[in-house]
């Protein structure tokens, strides 16, 4: 036990230790493994018939000049290494005339709403937004609108970039990796100012645009990451599969994909939240047991989880702690928190 209180204090004491901990103790507290899986879930629905929409449009609008539509298809369509290649591979059974394109573009968007009401359940779960802020059915819709146009303006952006990128490769333009990897680093930033947006209209909170700077332009390089993995999955363990394997190998490989993705922007929605309420450092045993001391973020943290399932604006939720195991008991408000879930927590002795 006093190896465990020396370890307990020191990584209270040091940012570097008790700032990741405290990010793995929100994540695990918020239930993070299945909100990501509830993202990857309703994204594996919803992203097939985006993609199909984006090729069917630009098939329609790009087919009197089939060398620019095929490079632009290649671009795009290189954001979603696994399911990307089977849609550009198979671009010649997508024919879409004016009346099946709109009722396309109709149920391709409502579908994509999946995904973006999972991902406004999983900000509002991380900010411990009260159950009766959150926007209604109908509201949340139209967030999910914003997102989806969200998404199509930044892969309309990623894709130029690409193109610029292939066409002054090809002209000769670009010579050495000091170029490509400015193209690179674009697409990064860009990647990095999307979620920072994202956060910013999904989530009903005010939420700081300074908090979300690094973890964003983390989870944008582990983005940049996965989309490489993706694309040596595919050139070495699909390439040339049986029709069987290769089928299963899509499904299995999109999957996990998804879950990943979704993974590295719970985590980092996670770490920004962290940041900006100041919920570190954590007491080391928290999550094991009742007998453990808790820190002032623990204790926050406890309070604006119970104040987060209130249902309505009128029903007030306080949080006492009584009895814990700590020395120089005092009266703790939620000073370090802009939630309208009631009073601050009360610990007792």
């Amino acid at each position: 036990m006093d190896a465990l209180r020396r370890l307990d204090d020191f990584q209270q004491q040091h940012h570097w230790v008790g700032m990741p901990l405290g990010v793995v103790y929100k994540f695990a507290d918020d239930q993070g493994l299945y909100l990501a899986a509830l993202i990857a879930y309703y994204g594996f629905f919803s992203l097939f018939p985006l993609l199909l929409l984006l090729v069917s449009a630009l098939t329609t609008l790009l087919q009197s000049d089939p060398s620019l539509r095929e490079q632009v298809l290649d671009s795009a369509l290189r954001n979603f290494p696994v399911l990307g290649r089977q849609l550009e591979e198979n671009i010649h059974s997508f024919h879409s005339n004016g009346f099946a394109l709109a009722v396309g573009v109709v149920g391709s968007l409502y579908g994509g709403l999946g995904v973006a009401q999972a991902i406004q359940h999983a900000l509002n779960r991380v900010w411990a937004v009260p159950r009766h802020a959150r926007p209604n059915p109908l509201l949340s819709r139209v967030r999910g609108f914003f997102f989806i146009g969200l998404l199509a303006v930044g892969l309309i952006a990623t894709t130029g970039l690409s193109v610029l990128a292939s066409s002054a490769d090809a002209f000769g333009l670009l010579a050495g990796r000091g170029p490509r990897s400015g193209t690179i680093l674009a697409v990064i930033m860009l990647n990095a100012v999307l979620l920072v947006l994202t956060v910013r209209i999904l989530t009903r909170r005010k939420v700081g645009t300074r908090c979300l700077l690094l973890p964003a332009l983390g989870a944008a390089c582990a983005w940049q990451a996965l989309q490489w993995g993706g694309a040596y999955y595919v050139s070495h363990f699909l390439s040339g599969a049986s029709a069987t394997y290769g089928f299963f190998g899509v499904v299995l490989g999109l999957l996990t994909w998804l879950y990943l993705a979704a993974f590295i922007f719970v985590v980092s929605v996670e770490a920004a939240a962290v940041g900006a309420h100041r919920l570190w450092p954590r007491s080391l045993l928290t999550p094991f047991t009742d007998n453990v001391r808790l820190s002032h973020a623990d204790r926050l943290a406890y309070w604006s989880y119970a104040a987060a399932e209130s249902f309505k604006g009128f029903e007030k939720v306080t949080v006492e702690f009584h009895g814990m195991p700590f020395a120089g008991a005092h009266q703790d408000d939620a000073s370090g928190w802009d939630g309208d879930g009631g009073g601050g927590p009360r610990t007792g002795g």
